[in-house]
Formats: structure tokens, sequence, C-alpha cells
């Protein structure tokens, strides 16, 4: 399987210098060439190379194969742009959204990240140096470091291109990792996981993955924006973007805590991971006005995606299933009815009269899915006759 390490680099100021100077030429580069195919209508790589290379080497002072990178990272922005257009992630046609995004070349930021391959970057992982190109010539021994776990892995598995990223005036390299996949074990049962807004998980085990501490931290985070917004200076702007990086780096922290401690859990108890799929929880749910800006806020796909990886990494199963009736469907009697769930925080079963917390007996409505769909996906093919 594929992860990415980041890893921080401890440049000089003269080799900062020559990092930015690269950076942006490079990204000059990619913009230059997006127009070209834009307007040419050519986005294919063999197209672009053919008609490009020669002029952006002489034109931006790149060597050979940064030139071939600039425009594979053109080609692969607009494929990335007709993906989400045929995924539907623009809107519809006519929208305002869409029209922008389509309506002309794709640009590219001066800071924009620029991948590296093997011929332009070579990694000296027993001195933590890299060699590196830049627009003044090769560029030996610029220091790195990072933590101690992705520096194992970053020696043993990296593969593939890395991406020189400036953020904050701080310098990074990511690195791609191919990082070989235990077999995954016979789960002997089943972590059910119900993903919510008020518990961001709970499992079938009643482990609940919430605390009053990160509901005041949204609410402290929700008033800032509000009051940021409210003001509507540059000033303003500039810190409502850095609190926004700065909630998206809360949320991804928490997911991976969260993510990692379900794992680990099911690996030691031999158990596999199932969770709900919530494909279009933003277009299906309606709630309150004060509960809108939390749902939007909080990436619950990425909680699943860090379980998925996880458990990969770890040789333990996973499996999506169905959301439909999970926090409304008794796992004693069957029962499905609206009025088993009284309220947010309750279960009631109109029929047999099983109570308990809402969002547990949907995790273990989970987990029983998940074992009727492992025993249907692993049973033997029955033989022709």
């Amino acid at each position: 399987m594929k992860l990415v390490v980041q890893i921080k680099l401890l440049p000089s100021p003269e080799q900062a210098a020559a990092l930015e100077a690269t950076l942006r030429a490079c990204n000059r580069a990619a913009t230059y060439v997006s127009t070209i195919a834009f307007e040419r209508g050519v986005k294919d790589r063999n197209g672009l190379q053919k008609l490009l290379y020669t002029d952006v080497k002489a034109t931006f002072g790149l060597s050979a194969q940064p030139a071939v990178r600039v425009v594979k990272k053109v080609v692969d922005a607009y494929s990335t742009l007709a993906a989400q257009a045929k995924a539907g992630f623009l809107g519809k046609t006519t929208s305002k959204r869409y029209r922008k995004a389509m309506g002309g070349p794709v640009s590219f930021r001066p800071e924009a990240a620029q991948p590296f391959d093997d011929r332009c970057l070579s990694w000296q992982t027993d001195a933590r140096t890299v060699s590196i190109w830049t627009v003044d010539g090769r560029m030996r021994g610029v220091r790195y470091t990072g933590a101690a776990d992705q520096l194992k892995v970053l020696a043993e598995y990296r593969k593939g291109e890395s991406d020189l990223v400036q953020r904050g005036g701080k310098w990074f390299l990511i690195a791609t990792c191919e990082i070989p996949e235990p077999e995954v074990s016979e789960p002997v049962d089943w972590i059910g996981v119900d993903r919510g807004i008020v518990n961001l998980a709970t499992t079938s085990d009643s482990t609940n993955y919430q605390g009053r501490g990160l509901a005041r931290y949204r609410n402290w985070c929700a008033r800032k924006r509000a009051e940021l917004q409210k003001k509507q200076t540059r000033s303003a702007t500039r810190r409502l973007a850095r609190r926004t990086k700065k909630e998206q780096r809360h949320a991804t922290h928490i997911n991976h805590r969260i993510s990692k401690e379900i794992v680990s859990v099911a690996q030691r108890t031999g158990r596999g991971v199932a969770v709900e799929v919530l494909d279009g929880i933003r277009e299906r749910v309606r709630l309150r006005r004060d509960q809108r800006g939390t749902l939007s806020s909080w990436p619950f796909h990425q909680l699943g995606q860090h379980l998925a990886y996880k458990a990969r990494q770890a040789g333990v199963a996973f499996l999506e299933v169905d959301a439909a009736y999970t926090s409304q469907r008794c796992p004693r009697c069957g029962h499905t009815e609206k009025a088993n769930r009284p309220d947010r925080d309750h279960f009631f079963c109109r029929r047999c009269g099983l109570a308990g917390p809402a969002d547990v007996v949907a995790g273990v409505n989970v987990r029983d899915r998940a074992r009727s769909a492992w025993a249907f996906v692993t049973m033997p093919v029955p033989a022709l006759a």
C-alpha cells in the first residue's frame, strides 16, 4: 500500500532562496503550459511534451527532467478537473462554480507543490540529507529531519516521486512510500462503528469518541470565525485563512487518534472493523441551523479513510455496510420503526422493550450487518453441476 511521509527540510538561507526560485519557476512554467493546453485543446502528455518541451526549457531555465515533470503536473491537473466534473463535484453544468472551473485554464500558485523524481532528487538517509535540482544548479547536502517512525519508513520503503512544498515559510518534502501489506486475518467477530455529529464515533463495545472539551473547542472556533467574517478586513481574512487551516489540522489529528485506537483494539482482539457507508450525508440530512456548521466542517469521510488504511496496514479486516435504519432497528428482535428512537440519545424498542444509547445500538447493528456481509463475501463458490 502507498503512504506518504512528510519530512521537514532545514536549508540554509542560500539554499532556501534557491528552492524558492525553483518552485516559482516551475509554477510559472506550469501556468504557461496550462494556458497553451487550454487554448489549443491539447491535454494529453505526449502531445503537450512534443509541443512545449523545448520552449519550456528555454523560456523558464528548466533542465530536461523538471520540464517533463511540469508537463506531467499540468496533465494531472486537467485529469483531476475532468474527474471532478464527471463526478458532479463542481455542480451542474449551468452553475457558476462549474463555469468558472471549466471556462478557463488551470493556474498554479507561485508556491504550489512541485513533484521531483529520482533523477532530480536523491536521498542520503544515513546522513539525513538530500541532493536536489534547482534553477541555480544541483544543490547537495540539504539537511532534513522528521519523526523517528517516519524516518524509518522513509529509509525502508521510499519509492517514487517526492513533492517539494513550502508552507508558512518552512520547507517540506512529501515522499511516497510503498509499504507491503500484511495478509488480512480471518476475524473472529466485528467492531461496529457508528459515525455521527454529536458523537464522532461510537463502537459496538460502547466506546464513545466524543468529549465536552472537543465540543467546546468547535463552538469556540465557530464564534471566532463569525467574528472575523464580520470585520471584513484584509487582516481578518488572512487570520481566517490561518484559523481554517488550524481547524483542519485539529480535525485530522482527532480522526487519526480515533481510528488508530479502534484499529489497535480490533487487532488485539482479532476482530474486524465495520463502518456505515455515509456517501452523500451532507445532502441527505436535514439539520437545525445551529448544527449545519458542525456537519459541514467535520470530515466524516476522512475518518472512514483513516480506518480503512490503518486496518489494511495492520492486517485487520475492514467492511462498509449499508447505513439504512441502523439507528431505528432493534438488534434483538429486528423491529424497525422511527418511534424506536424517541430522541437523539436514546433507543427504546416498541416491540420487545430493548433500551440503550442510540449510537451504541447503531454500532451493534453495523456489527451484525458486517457478520452477515462477511459470511456472504467469504462463502465458497458452488461447483457447477
